[in-house]
């Protein structure tokens, strides 16, 4: 099974058969295959030098594993100051009281400030030079990060890094979710969207490994950690300007047959991409005023402030349960692999089901389950330590499943990019809770942060709740609908998943 995701095998007589006992799943309601003879505008047949199986896995090999690669080096290098912090960072750089945090929360300013601006760039400046630039030049602020003296310059390289940073995991969702069929998409999303847990796992162990550099060159361990890693990002940053793949409609790696037959199988499922328009300020607006997209914005927040809460001071409670720097670092390493082949468990099942909302509910209340766990038990350090791997098994599969479940469901590139980078910006306001959740003053026993978390995982479960009722809702309503085949293909296109012939995944 090439890169092991399987699930596109299916022969264009079985997807037919799904069609047509499944009429409302493929996004735009119809009885017709989504491959096959050309029989509408809708799609085309697929090149007869390919077949849909091999032309979706050529996708995945040339596709996802940068991005993966890219992101896993975006997420290494933003939370590599917590394994940076247990070899002390704030001791040598005198930090007090909340500094650190504040440190840490400066970040999600242009984080999140940029979100929006900076996949409207992507569409115009192509994702192949869009990305590469700020992959080179988040890592260099990495390396300075390495470098500084004092409490100002670190908050000016943090500040800097999120500037950089801002478009690699809205942008790297947008760039996926235009090549990839609703029904085929959840295993790639979330293989792509576990390089966090991978990053986690392979950031301990590095970690582990640089900090016996602890005064090679008369630089400590913490600085060698960001030095190296940052150096590691710009080399990569310069090998895939070559290497990221643009939109399949510019894709030089694919014949014009081959764009075609992408660009059509997705429009097959999600109606036209609207591509060649530019997005206006009345399409954001009218994207922004759709309140399914402002609950999706909500279920991202409150994942996001366990997640973060987590990925960022995962070593600090590790090293509460009384383990040496080095084997703070070594720990830390099993809950984000089993997190990872948790993630991609569920993401098979769901792609399985074609179904997103009880694997997302189900997830969200294993995290819950392994938070409350750390909020009452403070003297067993097996079972605290039992319930990391809840947390990270519970946010990190439902982060994925939630995200590929909303952008999968917006039709075309204008409500696409616009909503996707909604959703992950206002999401990340949560990092700025997150990073003042869990205070020295609260060590060791972070009640206070395992409420918090608690809290927040809670509003996304409810906001899940509420975004999977109103795709249900639609779907229903639209199903009563008399009149509305009567719309032009232009006028479907500029309604993206607002066109009353769509179906929302559920």
């Amino acid at each position: 099974m090439p890169f092991g995701f399987g699930g596109s095998e299916k022969k264009s007589s079985d997807e037919s058969q799904y069609a047509q006992n499944y009429p409302g799943e493929n996004g735009y309601h119809h009885d017709y295959p989504p491959t096959g003879d050309v029989d509408s505008d809708l799609h085309v047949a697929c090149p007869s030098t390919t077949t849909d199986s091999q032309m979706t896995r050529r996708i995945d090999i040339r596709l996802i594993p940068v991005l993966c690669i890219l992101y896993l080096l975006a997420f290494l290098d933003r939370v590599n100051i917590g394994n940076a912090n247990v070899y002390g960072l704030s001791k040598e750089l005198g930090l007090k009281n909340v500094e650190y945090n504040t440190a840490l929360v400066i970040f999600f300013a242009p984080y999140i400030l940029f979100e929006i601006p900076s996949n409207l760039l992507l569409k115009k400046f192509k994702p192949h030079i869009w990305l590469a630039a700020n992959m080179f030049m988040f890592g260099l602020v990495t390396v300075l990060q390495g470098l500084v003296k004092s409490y100002s310059g670190l908050l000016a390289t943090r500040f800097f890094l999120g500037v950089f940073e801002t478009g690699m995991f809205p942008g790297c969702f947008y760039l996926i979710g235009m090549y990839y069929r609703r029904a085929e998409a959840q295993k790639r999303f979330s293989f792509f969207f576990s390089s966090t847990t991978l990053a986690g796992a392979f950031g301990g162990l590095l970690a582990a490994a640089i900090g016996k550099m602890d005064g090679a060159a008369n630089y400590a361990g913490w600085r060698w950690i960001f030095i190296l890693e940052g150096a590691l990002t710009v080399i990569v940053a310069c090998i895939f300007f070559f290497v990221i793949p643009d939109f399949p409609e510019e894709a030089k790696w694919l014949t014009s047959e081959e764009k075609t037959y992408v660009v059509a199988r997705l429009r097959a499922d999600q109606g036209h991409s609207a591509r060649e328009r530019p997005i206006t300020g009345k399409d954001i607006m009218g994207v922004l005023s759709d309140y399914k997209v402002i609950v999706a914005g909500l279920i991202y927040f409150g994942l996001i402030v366990p997640a973060y809460g987590y990925a960022y001071f995962a070593p600090t409670i590790i090293k509460t349960f009384g383990y040496s720097p080095i084997q703070t670092q070594l720990h830390s390493v099993p809950p984000w692999a089993v997190a990872f082949a948790w993630a991609m468990f569920l993401a098979t099942m769901s792609d399985a089901a074609r179904h997103r909302w009880a694997f997302a509910v189900g997830s969200i209340l294993i995290g819950i389950a392994g938070f409350a766990i750390l909020l009452v038990v403070h003297d067993n350090r097996s079972v605290q330590y039992a319930a990391l791997f809840l947390v990270t098994m519970g946010t990190y599969s439902a982060m994925p499943i939630t995200i590929c479940w909303f952008n999968q469901n917006l039709g075309g590139h204008h409500r696409r990019s616009v909503g996707s980078a909604w959703q992950i910006g206002f999401g990340n306001i949560g990092g700025i809770i997150a990073v003042f959740a869990f205070l020295p003053g609260d060590s060791p026993k972070y009640v206070k942060g395992y409420a918090i978390c608690i809290a927040f995982i809670i509003l996304a479960i409810i906001a899940c709740m509420v975004y999977g009722f109103a795709c249900w809702s639609a779907n229903k309503t639209r199903d009563k609908m008399t009149n509305s085949l009567d719309l032009t293909e232009d006028q479907k296109m500029e309604l993206g998943d607002m066109s009353p012939d769509y179906r929302y995944l559920l």
